[in-house]
């Protein structure tokens, strides 16, 4: 059940990525993937400014040697298993491949802990402390946008 999935996934990421041209249709990935996915794309793009504030061609070396690609810096822990999916790591430097299995990840901390302001917290980490104040950046970042009320504490 999860293969056929998957592989509709890594079809549709080569396949946005193949449609238009790089810089015109980043943008409109994150509409596509969320609406694929059933994420808020508002949500993808605050990951992606939180992240690397937008910078599509963002590359990071972690101190435990894992490695972060694109905009939304997706870590080299997934490529085993984007590979077993037919999307191989260098496809990440995509701006649209990256936003949709960006949007593929996001959606699966949601079937883990629901469409939750944890779910999201985990698309950086399962650590409670390090997931919360993921969470909350995102929130402010949200929130700053004007896209979210600021919560009462």
């Amino acid at each position: 059940m999860f293969r056929p999935f998957c592989a509709a996934l890594a079809a549709c990421a080569l396949l946005a990525a193949s449609l238009a041209p790089r810089a015109a249709h980043a943008d409109d990935c994150f509409e596509q993937a969320g609406a694929y996915q059933g994420v808020n794309p508002l949500v993808l793009r605050a990951v992606a400014w939180r992240e690397s504030k937008g910078d599509a061609a963002a590359l990071n070396r972690n101190a435990n040697g894992s490695i972060d690609i694109g905009q939304l810096q997706i870590n080299s822990i997934h490529f085993p298993d984007l590979a077993r999916q037919g999307i191989p790591h260098r496809a990440l430097a995509d701006p649209c491949v990256n936003v949709f299995v960006a949007a593929w990840l996001l959606k699966q901390k949601m079937v883990k802990h629901g469409n939750t302001w944890r779910a999201i917290g985990a698309y950086h980490s399962e650590s409670p402390k390090h997931r919360d104040a993921y969470a909350r950046s995102i929130q402010q970042i949200l929130v700053n946008w004007g896209e979210l009320q600021p919560q009462m504490r």
